[in-house]
């Protein structure tokens, strides 16, 4: 079964950046690039939404809230996905989830298209705090 795992979450000040990780340490490195895996957010009281992904191809895709502040990224040899956000503002406050698809056709842009129902692995959440 994948295991996914995110770091990386804590309070950090509007203007300022975070990194968070998502880590699937049961997943071998020489299969780690036919899954589409991304990044979707929680705030409270709001919907879970697709922030960033990339797929088996390299193509990435954003949400038109976070793009060009964030950047979704992968490590082959640490089997490592990453997401980097700068210039963070309030309204990216919520818990940040690490999510994969096992369709091995599925794209960066149709997984933000499809939401959370196009993913089948999640991780727990990392909280991110954004403070003006």
């Amino acid at each position: 079964q994948v295991q996914l795992v995110e770091s990386g979450g804590g309070s950090v000040q509007a203007g300022g950046s975070r990194r968070l990780s998502c880590t699937a340490p049961a997943v071998p490195a020489f299969s780690y690039g036919t899954y589409c895996m991304g990044w979707f957010r929680q705030a409270p009281g709001k919907e879970r939404e697709g922030v960033a992904f990339v797929d088996s191809d390299g193509s990435t895709s954003y949400a038109d809230s976070v793009k060009d502040r964030f950047t979704i990224s992968r490590d082959m040899r640490k089997i490592t996905q990453y997401l980097q956000m700068n210039r963070l503002k309030a309204e990216d406050t919520a818990k940040y989830y690490c999510a994969a698809s096992l369709d091995p056709s599925m794209t960066a842009i149709q997984a933000l298209g499809l939401g959370p129902a196009g993913m089948d692995y999640w991780g727990k959440g990392t909280l991110v705090t954004v403070s003006s």
